[in-house]
């Protein structure tokens, strides 16, 4: 029981502490051969995840007054997916997390298994 609460634990905190150091945290998906970093952008983060030749990619820019939200997805050197958005209010800190996460979520669900 214990060395499944310290794993857990391990789990949680070591990615966390990468993001509070400003490091990028990469995150390997195992099966799905998905790279995963995120690293934070000032007051915002972003997620780069790769799989071979494809590329997904999430910036959640947070200032005082707003925040923009780009997402990319490419393939080789071709863009499937480039598109941005504007919300009138910063986004709070679990806001942007939930984001980031519901991002790699949906990337995960579209990537065929192999």
């Amino acid at each position: 029981m214990r060395t499944t609460l310290l794993c857990l634990w391990a789990w949680v905190l070591v990615p966390l502490a990468f993001a509070l150091a400003g490091t990028p945290t990469v995150v390997w998906a195992g099966s799905e051969d998905l790279q995963i970093a995120i690293s934070k952008k000032g007051l915002g983060k972003e997620v780069v995840i790769t799989q071979g030749a494809r590329e997904w990619f999430m910036l959640v820019e947070v200032t005082p007054e707003n925040t923009v939200i780009v997402r990319q997805e490419k393939d080789r050197d071709h863009y499937l997916v480039d598109e941005s958005e504007t919300h009138d209010r910063p986004l709070a800190p679990v806001e942007v997390d939930a984001a980031i996460n519901d991002y790699i979520n949906s990337v995960k669900a579209r990537v065929p298994k192999p």
